[in-house]
């Protein structure tokens, strides 16, 4: 076919390049701005569509990322291209950040505490922190799914806690964090959408007026 990639790559290059795309995160940042910047769209739509985009990457629906961000900008009257765009603001070097502002919100609106180890009390009872509920998760998720198929018994006990403990206080503490962020990317996209478009607009002007009187640009 014609647009088939002649170089087929691995499956492990290709993950690569989802971590860290080639010439680098920055580079990925670059090309997305510069995409942004040429929707055909006005500007205040245009950041609604980036407001959505930031705002979804700080919930913990990772692989639900896109189809959120496509609802929010259509609920938002929003360019639904830059939603998706505006996604990339979550990338691996900010879901730590991300992740860490959210989950720290949510067990301060909660009132509950956040840990990151799993340590031993005073009665000598282990108590899983946030270190383990991961690894608890997905065993759970594991032998369940391995239980339907064997005589095991399911046990959601590793789920349950992960659910109170990390993805319901980080479902809840992305909300803050997520606004505030989505409203400064909004805020400062705007403007620079604007001189960018109306920059654009003269060049084109420019051109159309050379081409109609080639003897001026002689």
């Amino acid at each position: 076919m014609v647009f088939r990639r002649r170089d087929r790559r691995p499956i492990w290059r290709a993950v690569l390049e989802i971590l860290w795309p080639r010439g680098g995160w920055g580079r990925a940042a670059q090309y997305v701005k510069h995409r942004v910047r040429r929707l055909p769209d006005t500007p205040e739509k245009i950041s609604r569509g980036i407001w959505a985009g930031v705002f979804t990457s700080f919930t913990p629906f990772y692989s639900l990322h896109f189809f959120i961000a496509m609802g929010l900008a259509v609920l938002m009257r929003g360019n639904v291209l830059a939603s998706l765009m505006g996604t990339f603001f979550g990338n691996p070097l900010t879901y730590v950040p991300i992740a860490w502002s959210a989950l720290t919100t949510g067990h301060w609106l909660l009132g509950t505490r956040m840990d990151h180890t799993l340590v031993a009390t005073a009665d000598g009872r282990n108590v899983c922190k946030i270190g383990c509920q991961f690894g608890n998760a997905f065993s759970d998720l594991w032998h369940n799914f391995k239980a339907i198929f064997t005589d095991a018994t399911m046990d959601w006990r590793g789920l349950d806690m992960f659910y109170h403990e990390v993805f319901y206080p980080y479902m809840i503490g992305g909300i803050l964090p997520g606004i505030v962020a989505a409203t400064v990317c909004y805020y400062l996209s705007v403007p620079v959408i604007k001189v960018y478009q109306n920059s654009r607009r003269k060049r084109l002007r420019e051109k159309l007026a050379q081409l109609k009187n080639p003897a001026d640009g002689a």
